[in-house]
């Protein structure tokens, strides 16, 4: 009787092995290396928030996660590539608000930022900053620039990140609400921008807290003005738009991170957890505060629902500014 149930025996364990095999393989992510397309040049916003989670990703999850600059078209480059991925659940893309902007902005873009990329979470907000070079020591205020720009029409430039992104449609908001002409000058991020700002090449900018923040600190750019409704933990001295003078301007900078539309989902679930307590750790929360940003989190749900309505508010910026790149 024995040797007759064997082979059976031997089928169901070897069906049993077979489950636990295919089980385990589904556990198993992330089994190698996964890339973080990073569409800017290293040193701005997207880096500043990027790099902190991949080292600490890595660290939790035993596999190197990787952010791959890919600087270009405000952005636009890297997430065209990154839209071209592989979506095997290791490559993610990195990006920002700029993304929503440049949906309205760019008369031609080779992806769709719904159609191609699975909304994971937002990882930070910061405010933007008016800042301006001290070489400019008649610029104290936002009357003083608004005063100013009025008198000498195009004189002043304003660098930004690049074409589509925050500091540029900050910056042509803040033209059409002041009735002002700046000069735009946009660069391939938000790190290249910032040497020239600090070299003097640039005047001003409508930049990011978390890049500004330590140069305001040291003495080498002068705050005008914080861009949110409230003033920034970072410096409460700086006013906020309304209280400087231009009441109903408010722009605010996210950070988030997208998978690959076509990504499995356990792969997307795991990375949404997995950041999200990476997010939670005592690294990440000193890196957020250093940066004076607050941190997101939201479900993927909430997050897709934020960028519908980014991409609605922004094209109606883009339309009443006429602001327009072909690319």
């Amino acid at each position: 009787m024995r040797s007759r149930l064997d082979p059976l025996a031997r089928l169901t364990a070897g069906c049993a092995l077979a489950l636990a095999s295919l089980c385990a393989g589904a556990q198993a992510w992330p089994s190698k290396p996964a890339t973080l397309v990073n569409p800017f040049a290293p040193g701005g916003g997207v880096d500043a928030f990027g790099r902190p989670l991949s080292v600490v990703l890595s660290k939790n999850l035993g596999q190197q996660f990787i952010v791959e600059n890919m600087a270009g078209a405000g952005g636009t480059v890297g997430a065209a590539s990154a839209a071209r991925r592989h979506a095997d659940g290791y490559n993610f893309f990195l990006g920002a608000v700029h993304h929503t902007i440049a949906e309205s902005l760019y008369t031609r873009l080779p992806y769709s930022l719904e159609r191609d990329f699975v909304p994971i979470t937002v990882l930070a907000y910061v405010p933007n900053v008016v800042v301006v070079h001290p070489k400019h020591a008649n610029l104290n205020s936002i009357k003083d620039l608004i005063a100013y720009a009025k008198a000498n029409p195009g004189k002043l430039n304003y660098g930004s990140a690049g074409n589509g992104t925050t500091h540029h449609l900050a910056g042509e908001l803040f033209k059409t609400m002041a009735g002002v002409s700046l000069t735009h000058i946009p660069y391939g991020g938000a790190g290249p921008m910032m040497k020239d700002l600090l070299g003097g090449q640039v005047d001003m900018a409508f930049d990011g807290m978390s890049t500004s923040a330590s140069q305001i600190k040291a003495g080498r750019l002068k705050a005008l003005a914080v861009t949110t409704t409230q003033r920034s933990f970072v410096d409460p001295n700086v006013p906020t738009m309304q209280e400087a003078g231009l009441p109903g301007y408010v722009v605010t900078t996210w950070y988030a991170l997208w998978g690959i539309r076509g990504t499995p989902k356990e792969a997307l679930d795991r990375m949404y957890q997995e950041t999200l307590k990476a997010m939670q750790s005592p690294e990440l929360k000193k890196v957020w505060e250093g940066q004076g940003a607050t941190a997101g989190g939201e479900s993927p749900e909430e997050f897709a629902k934020l960028i519908k309505s980014e991409i609605a508010k922004w094209a109606k910026v883009v339309k009443d500014a006429g602001a327009k790149v072909d690319n």
